[in-house]
């Protein structure tokens, strides 16, 4: 049902993990732990999959922080649990609030501010890691909590790999050299969105053994996570989460 984070276990005090998509009450296409309220899935079963999920870090679901995220670089500071819409970051220092951002191919990024007991979630597909939305979650952090990278430790979540991710041209056109691959064979470009965004933690000053990054692609282990892309757009989602306890 989750996968947590080992960069975080040191931690008692935090609960984080990335959900994936067993153990859930949902059918197919949604089998079975759909947690996307923005789906198709009958409403009864996102809201017991959610408290399934959020009982195996000792939450409630009312405990969750969450925002319909419009890929873009709005961050919200949670101070209460609930809805937004226009946010995809969210940071709080707010002990008992699981701030929640909702992947299915985009990647999550989990970050812990040991020194000042601060968190953040942040949700990044292409669009965001352009436009720097984890770079940006940091800044917001350090201006709100004098977070800086030295005492930060942070999770990159499964997402779609580099090698599942091909792309056009107008979307290549927008990535740097480092991050990104042309295929001759296939005259593709491939992106690599978590050496993209594992690049933004570096730059803030995250140390690189601060940094975890998960094996896990889901397209190509679609058994057990959501992907968007494998399935044509008719699937559910997952969930990257981070609180306080």
């Amino acid at each position: 049902m989750t996968i947590e984070p080992k960069i975080f276990t040191q931690f008692p005090v935090l609960a984080a993990a990335q959900s994936t998509r067993h153990g859930g009450v949902s059918p197919a296409p949604y089998q079975s732990l759909n947690l996307g309220k923005n789906t198709a899935d009958v409403p009864f079963n996102v809201a017991e999959n959610r408290r399934r999920f959020c009982s195996t870090l000792g939450f409630q679901p009312e405990q969750m922080a969450w925002s319909k995220q419009v890929h873009g670089d709005q961050i919200r500071y949670a101070t209460t649990p609930g809805g937004a819409e226009g946010f995809d970051a969210l940071v709080t220092n707010v002990p008992g609030i699981l701030l929640a951002v909702s992947v299915a191919d985009c990647t999550p990024i989990l970050v812990y501010d040991a020194r000042h007991q601060a968190v953040g979630a942040v949700h990044a597909g292409w669009r965001g890691t352009v436009v720097e939305i984890v770079a940006k979650t940091l800044n917001f952090m350090q201006k709100a909590f004098g977070t800086s990278g030295e005492d930060c430790f942070a999770y990159i979540g499964a997402c779609i790999d580099e090698c599942s991710f091909e792309v056009g041209d107008e979307v290549a056109a927008a990535f740097a050299e480092p991050f990104k691959r042309f295929d001759a064979e296939c005259s593709k470009y491939f992106v690599d969105l978590k050496k993209a965004n594992a690049a933004q933690l570096l730059a803030f000053g995250l140390p690189k053994a601060h940094i975890e990054i998960s094996p896990y692609c889901t397209m190509r282990h679609a058994a057990d996570f959501f992907s968007h892309r494998k399935d044509q757009g008719v699937t559910g989602r997952g969930m990257g989460v981070i609180g306080l306890r």
